[in-house]
């Protein structure tokens, strides 16, 4: 299965390498049929503007790319590819996918650049440059170091671009955000952006507030730096022009559409339309949703969990696939038999862990994957029994309530960091009933805001929060933010590099690592997992990359070589 999938990724980009060589390689060669002057010579701004919304919704999205080692590395999912155990390789095929759209996107946004400022599009500009920023911070992210200055220039025959300084590619980004709002804001704009713009329809205005948005999360994340800019951090506070509601969320939309190209979302399309799972979901987050842990959130279930998760399997039925009705030994890697939970843990070397068992496994659930909502009454999932409409969230509404918390208890805002969590958990709650609301579901599905379950949650957690040092405070705030932004891995990676937050599974704690205890005589044995491998605080640079650009570093050390925003 991973071979097939490789393949087709493969595949993919190489399509998507050739389709932007046409645009790469000589704009005045699009579509030139000799002197037919019914065809065009430079590809439409509007086509070009959704191709790069399309694959820019791509990096860091959940279970594809780099979103496959992402949400295992925060937790959120687990696997039995490499990444298990922070063990990913240089020629891993998830990165180097990353790697290839990034830079093919990249080369059309600027493209669509160079064309709309010819065209006096100001509107198509300052999107096109509120991308560039958006991706090549990605890229520093998740690489350090990585080519900018002299990436997509192939038609100025730059085949081997130059790594640059990722604290420089950081600074231009900023600058790169401020023109973004000048063109944005302008009213000199020859054309604007409508259906082909997939984001915002065309609204400048939103455009404007999430590139506010989007800097002030970088502030946040440069904060503790030698190199954080103190006075362009005081003039963004100023100008407050930030998200307002969830309907300002910077989120990539999907439908139920499969034909003429799938257009669900993709980390259903890769469980509920597959036959064979590469990802599980995590017992530690799901201890963590249930109030097992007995550190954070202890013996205060979250409401959540039948919205973020759906069970094949019924409360007290015994694993189908490899159960033993004699013994009623589940011969599971994890199993809560109260609530039909199944999956396998991160770094597992258990007898269970590598059986066949598609009929158990927990699926994701309708939040965030446009999955089913777990009514308790189990069923076998396939690609019919859900409609697949939930949106990849980038950039949301309640992600910034839950940064500027973090300011504020960094002292950085004004303002009290207690009541500006509780604002972000109600919003994350908002957030869910508004997915939920959008997808066409025929399940009869609860409201969340304004029950008694979420009431009661969220007043637990404020006095667990209030009663708290200042330490664990950040933690209550940094783990609230890691549940609501499920789906969402490349910030969870941010988040647990600059803060150490949330605390995450760790195989060789001289504490038992899991809390579970079925009572069934055939409990989980801790020696069961193990860690062989450091945390990776940057990812290797793709092999096939260093390979073939002769002005490209040596090889990193993941383990080692950190993001310069993280200083710890």
């Amino acid at each position: 299965m991973k071979l097939l999938i490789n393949k087709k990724n493969l595949f993919y980009k190489m399509i998507v390498f050739l389709g932007t060589l046409l645009f790469t390689v000589g704009c005045s060669d699009y579509l030139d049929v000799n002197t037919d002057t019914d065809n065009p010579k430079t590809a439409p701004l509007d086509l070009l503007l959704t191709k790069t919304q399309v694959n820019l919704s791509k990096v860091g999205d959940f279970d594809i790319y780099s979103g496959s080692v992402l949400e295992v590395y925060t937790h959120q999912m687990t696997t039995r590819e490499d990444h298990d155990q922070y063990n990913n390789k240089p020629d891993n095929i998830f990165l180097s996918n990353d790697w290839g759209t990034v830079y093919l996107t990249l080369t059309d946004i600027e493209t669509l650049i160079q064309q709309s400022e010819a065209s006096g599009n100001l509107a198509y500009l300052g999107i096109a440059q509120m991308q560039k920023a958006y991706l090549i911070a990605c890229a520093v992210d998740l690489w350090g170091d990585v080519p900018y200055s002299e990436a997509t220039q192939l038609k100025n025959n730059i085949i081997s671009p130059k790594f640059d300084n990722q604290k420089e590619i950081y600074k231009s980004v900023f600058n790169l955000i401020e023109t973004a709002k000048t063109n944005l804001g302008s009213a000199q704009t020859a054309k604007k952006p409508g259906k082909d713009d997939l984001f915002y329809g065309g609204d400048t205005a939103k455009w404007i507030r999430f590139a506010n948005t989007f800097k002030l999360k970088l502030y946040n994340q440069t904060r503790l730096t030698n190199d954080f800019d103190q006075l362009g951090f005081d003039a963004l506070v100023l100008e407050n022009n930030f998200f307002t509601s969830n309907a300002d969320d910077f989120q990539f939309t999907h439908t139920a559409n499969v034909a003429p190209s799938d257009e669900r979302n993709r980390y259903f399309y890769q469980s509920y339309n597959s036959t064979q799972f590469e990802a599980y979901q995590s017992p530690w987050f799901y201890e963590i949703l249930m109030g097992m842990n007995p550190n954070i959130h202890n013996g205060n279930p979250d409401p959540r969990i039948p919205y973020y998760f759906f069970n094949q399997l019924k409360s007290g039925v015994l694993p189908p696939d490899q159960g033993d009705k004699d013994t009623n030994n589940p011969k599971a890697d994890y199993w809560d038999s109260k609530t039909g939970f199944f999956s396998i843990r991160f770094g597992s070397v258990g007898p269970y862990k590598d059986s066949s068992a598609e009929n158990s496994y927990t699926y994701p659930g309708i939040f965030p994957a446009g999955g089913r909502y777990d009514d308790g009454q189990g069923g076998i999932m396939s690609s019919t029994t859900a409609t697949g409409i939930a949106p990849h969230r980038i950039l949301t509404y309640d992600e910034f309530l839950y940064i500027e918390a973090e300011l504020m208890h960094a002292t950085k805002l004004s303002g009290n960091p207690g009541a500006k969590l509780k604002e972000a958990i109600e919003a994350s709650f908002a957030k869910v009933d508004q997915v939920v609301k959008n997808n066409k579901s025929t399940q009869v599905i609860p409201v969340l805001v304004g029950s008694s379950a979420v009431n009661t949650y969220i007043d637990n957690i404020m006095t667990e929060y209030n009663s708290a040092s200042a330490s664990k405070k950040l933690e209550i705030i940094m783990t609230q933010k890691w549940i609501a932004t499920y789906g969402d891995p490349l910030d969870q990676y941010n988040d647990y590099r600059r803060t150490g937050y949330p605390i995450l599974a760790n195989p060789n704690s001289t504490t038992r690592e899991y809390q579970l205890d079925n009572g069934d005589g055939f409990p989980l044995i801790d020696s069961q997992t193990v860690l062989n491998s450091p945390y990776q605080v940057s990812f290797f640079w793709p092999q096939s990359e260093l390979n073939v650009n002769r002005n490209s570093p040596q090889q990193k050390n993941p383990a080692t070589y950190k993001i310069f925003w993280d200083v710890d």
